[in-house]
């Protein structure tokens, strides 16, 4: 430790240093004759790898307790006649990243020139306003990041648990159990507990297709909507009891209801007389890279799959172990709803307050 330290472009873009104040954890550096910033400044990155990251931002909220410094390839500003919060969500604004996209420079790192970001004009109301505006939107990013921690708290501890409860040994012998559990988990293949149901696969191609609304799931398990294929009601499955999809890049989707259809790319399944929800993090915990028949592609053809081995245990205990994830999924989900809700009504007023 010198007693100094700088903002380095790149923990700019991590968002590492964006707000600097007494939490901020920044790298030192030598002891020297510098120009130190003070509360109030603001220190832009002028390099990136992309358009999007051209003059990102960063502003001092305090009086250093240390010697601060401006890194290499950033630029440093201090405001005389503006809010620096408000000139910090300006310059992270869509109307001053189109302006950078436009005079930026560089063709695999994108750069952009002091003079250039001085060239930048913007409508300014008031200062008195200009605070209002910076205070709230801040207010608003320390409500998305309070969710974006309990999102990863969240799913750090799913991790955890996955771990715990479906280990990637020889033994395959749980490290957790639920209280009143005891008894041994028996090895099985996959098709002795699952019913597939592959035959209701539709190639791309198919004649079968026409318009409708029913989602689509390929090999990459994500829904698409775009589509909206329909199809014969002897191809779609109607999961209401619930049912598992494994694609061929190994992603898992859980489905409760309705009515959907998969191409030849993924594989559906339904456990006999066990928990459905169960086998999903059973499957999402899997490793699959072993059981890739693929060459340029992965691949989980329907036999290796059929074939899979994994340790069962009682029904009882496989509804516990799957409600108790479903409650963690849950909590998962409504935090990430939150923040993506928080997100995107920050971004409404940063269009409409400064456009």
């Amino acid at each position: 430790y010198t007693g100094y330290k700088y903002i380095h472009y790149g923990d700019i873009h991590t968002k590492v240093a964006n707000v600097i104040d007494e939490s901020s954890t920044l790298p030192n550096i030598r002891a020297g004759n510098y120009d130190l910033l003070d509360n109030g400044d603001l220190v832009l990155a002028d390099a990136s790898e992309d358009y999007q990251g051209i003059a990102m931002p960063a502003v001092v909220t305090i009086s250093p307790p240390y010697k601060l410094v401006a890194g290499l390839h950033t630029i440093a500003l201090r405001p005389t006649s503006a809010d620096p919060l408000f000139l910090y969500y300006l310059i992270r604004s869509p109307i001053f990243r189109k302006y950078g996209y436009k005079i930026g420079t560089g063709m695999k790192v994108f750069g952009i020139s002091a003079t250039n970001v001085l060239k930048f004009e913007s409508k300014f109301p008031s200062v008195h306003e200009q605070e209002k505006i910076g205070k709230l939107l801040k207010k608003m990013d320390d409500a998305i990041a309070l969710h974006q921690r309990k999102l990863n708290l969240l799913k750090q501890l799913k991790q955890t648990y996955l771990q715990q409860l479906f280990p990637q040994n020889e033994e395959n012998i749980p490290a957790l159990r639920f209280a009143g559990f005891s008894e041994p988990w028996e090895q099985r293949k996959l098709i002795e507990e699952v019913d597939f149901f592959d035959e209701k696969r539709i190639p791309i191609d198919s004649e079968k297709r026409s318009q409708g609304g029913y989602p689509y799931y390929g090999a990459t398990g994500v829904i698409d909507y775009v589509d909206n294929y329909i199809f014969d009601g002897e191809y779609i499955l109607l999961a209401e009891d619930g049912a598992n999809i494994i694609t061929r890049n190994s992603p898992i989707a859980y489905i409760t209801e309705g009515k959907f259809w998969l191409n030849n790319h993924a594989h559906i399944m339904r456990m006999k007389f066990g928990s459905n929800l169960f086998l999903l993090q059973l499957l999402e915990k899997q490793t699959y890279e072993k059981y890739n028949s693929g060459t340029a592609q992965p691949k989980l053809n329907g036999q290796i799959v059929k074939n899979m081995i994994f340790n069962f245990p009682s029904y009882e205990e496989q509804i516990k172990i799957g409600s108790s994830f479903k409650q963690l999924d849950d909590a998962i989900t409504l935090h990430q709803q939150k923040t993506d809700n928080m997100q995107g009504l920050k971004n409404v007023l940063l269009n409409r307050m400064l456009n």
